[in-house]
């Protein structure tokens, strides 16, 4: 995304990008009381963050096309594409790190999403050896508690990791982030999954 980045840490990429997602329109709807107007009018938008091969993390473009059944259901889950078109380097040298959306209601991650994130593994290494050292691969969504559409500000975000099958909410309190382990998820099969909390 031209203007972001690049970032020499995935952390410093992941901040960076919470407040330009939420930024969005209608990327958090808080502050709409009437519950069907802000499900009307919430939008998801989603990216990667990658890693190129001069060491860098990158972000991707935002998209927030959704899925033909969200229309009739009305939930907003943006579509991600599995690979990241960047004419700079060649496809297969991109490592994929993060996959990145926002949370209009501040909800946490549902079963579709950690879903999501599995099988886009299928199609890239779950552990990505970086400078920084090994950096696995998980989908994170952004909330903001805030009131004011005109400038949300970055509250949290949850992030599910396949590899450690370990689900964390990250509270932001003024400039510190702290993470709260909400448990370690197990697959029961592909529609049900139990939370063991620790």
């Amino acid at each position: 995304m031209a203007g972001f980045g690049p970032f020499d840490s995935f952390s410093e990429a992941l901040i960076a990008a919470c407040p330009l997602i939420l930024s969005k329109p209608n990327a958090t709807v808080g502050h709409i009381k009437d519950a069907q107007l802000a499900s009307r009018v919430a939008n998801e938008y989603c990216g990667w963050v990658y890693y190129t091969p001069e060491r860098k993390y990158e972000m991707s473009m935002l998209t927030d096309q959704s899925d033909p059944g969200d229309v009739v259901t009305g939930r907003r889950t943006c579509r991600l594409s599995a690979f990241v078109d960047d004419p700079r380097y060649s496809p297969g040298s991109l490592k994929y790190i993060l996959a990145l959306h926002n949370h209009p209601f501040g909800t946490p991650l549902s079963r579709e999403d950690m879903r999501s994130i599995i099988a886009l593994a299928n199609h890239h290494e779950w552990v990505v050896d970086t400078a920084e050292g090994k950096v696995p691969l998980a989908i994170v969504a952004f909330y903001s508690r805030s009131t004011d559409p005109a400038s949300p500000t970055c509250d949290g975000f949850y992030q599910y990791t396949p590899e450690t099958r370990e689900l964390h909410e990250w509270i932001r309190t003024q400039d510190t982030w702290h993470p709260k382990k909400l448990g370690t998820v197990t697959w029961l099969d592909e529609l049900r999954y139990r939370l063991d909390a620790e």
